[in-house]
C-alpha cells in the first residue's frame, strides 16, 4: 500500500511539473492564435521564430551573452572554489558564508545595486554591454562555486599530494589532477550559468542596451504588445529550450554514470595490484 501511494504521490508531481510544458509543445505546432481552441496543426510558429529577423537577432544575442557570461563565470568560480578549498578551514567557512548571500539576496536588489554602482557611480557606458556582462558574471559565479565545492571535497585530496611530492608543480598538480576531477561540477556550473542568464530579467533589464533584448526582456515587451504572430512564435521557442535542456540533463547524467563507473573500476584495479 506504501509503495501504491509513494508512486501515485511521484506520478501526482511529474504530471504536475510537466503537464503545462506539453500543453504549450502542443500549441506551438498549431496555428491558434489564443489558448483554448486547436484548430489545427501547424509549422507556422516555427516558421516565424526562424524567419524573423527581429527574432533571430535575439536569439544569437541572448546565447552570445550567455555562452560568454557563463565562460567569464565558470573561469572565476572554478578558480575561486580551488582557492577557497586549499585555503584553510576559516577562510573556506567566511567564503563559504559570503558566497551564500547574493545565491538568497532577492535578484531585484542585487540588479538595482549593478545600475546604481556600474552606471551611476563607475559611469559605465551601457551601449559598451560591459555592464550587461559583469551582472550577469556577478549572478552566475556564486552558483558555479557551488557547483564546484561538492567535487572538490569529494575528490581524494592524497593524489594532489603525491602530485607535489614526485616533483609536480602546484600548477600542473591542479591541472592534470585536479581538474580531470572536479570536471564534471565545472561543466554542471557552466550549464547552470548559461540557464540563469537565459533566464533572467531583473538584472538583463536594468544593465542592458536600449536597443539589445534577451529571451526574458523579449517575451516581457512582446507579451504586452498586440502582435499575436510574435506572441505564438514565442511557444516554438520555448519548446526548443525545453527540449535541449533535457537533452543536456541527459548527456550530463549519462556521462556522469560513465565517469563513476570508470572511476570505480580504476579504483578496483588499483586494490588489485
Amino acid at each position: 500500500m506504501k509503495k501504491i501511494l509513494s508512486r501515485t504521490f511521484l506520478g501526482l508531481m511529474i504530471l504536475v511539473l510537466y503537464l503545462p510544458i506539453f500543453v504549450l509543445a502542443v500549441y506551438s505546432f498549431t496555428d491558434s492564435a489564443n489558448i483554448g481552441a486547436i484548430h489545427g496543426f501547424s509549422l507556422k510558429n516555427y516558421e516565424t521564430l526562424f524567419t524573423k529577423p527581429d527574432l533571430q537577432a535575439m536569439i544569437v544575442g541572448t546565447l552570445a551573452l550567455a555562452i560568454g557570461s557563463a565562460f567569464v563565470s565558470t573561469v572565476l568560480g572554478t578558480l575561486g572554489a580551488v582557492g577557497v578549498f586549499y585555503s584553510g578551514k576559516f577562510g573556506n567557512a567566511v567564503v563559504g558564508a559570503l558566497n551564500q548571500v547574493p545565491v538568497v539576496n532577492a535578484e531585484v536588489v542585487t540588479a538595482f545595486s549593478l545600475c546604481i554602482l556600474l552606471i551611476g557611480v563607475c559611469g559605465v557606458d551601457k551601449s559598451s554591454f560591459i555592464s550587461l556582462l559583469i551582472g550577469h558574471v556577478v549572478l552566475e559565479a556564486p552558483f558555479v562555486y557551488l557547483s564546484v565545492v561538492p567535487k572538490l571535497k569529494q575528490m581524494d585530496n592524497s593524489l594532489y599530494e603525491a602530485a607535489l611530492d614526485l616533483g609536480a608543480s602546484p600548477a600542473v598538480a591542479l591541472r592534470r589532477v585536479v581538474f580531470p576531477q572536479i570536471f564534471p561540477g565545472v561543466i554542471s556550473g557552466f550549464a547552470l550559468a548559461v540557464t540563469l542568464s537565459l533566464d533572467d530579467y531583473f538584472i538583463t533589464s536594468y544593465t542592458k542596451p536600449a536597443t539589445f533584448d534577451t529571451i526574458s526582456t523579449y517575451v516581457v515587451n512582446a507579451t504586452r504588445g498586440s502582435q499575436t504572430e510574435i506572441k505564438t512564435a514565442l511557444w516554438a521557442l520555448s519548446t526548443i529550450i525545453f527540449v535541449v535542456v533535457v537533452l543536456m540533463v541527459m548527456v550530463m547524467n549519462v556521462t556522469g554514470t560513465k565517469n563513476e563507473k570508470n572511476g570505480k573500476r580504476a579504483g578496483a584495479g588499483n586494490e588489485k595490484e
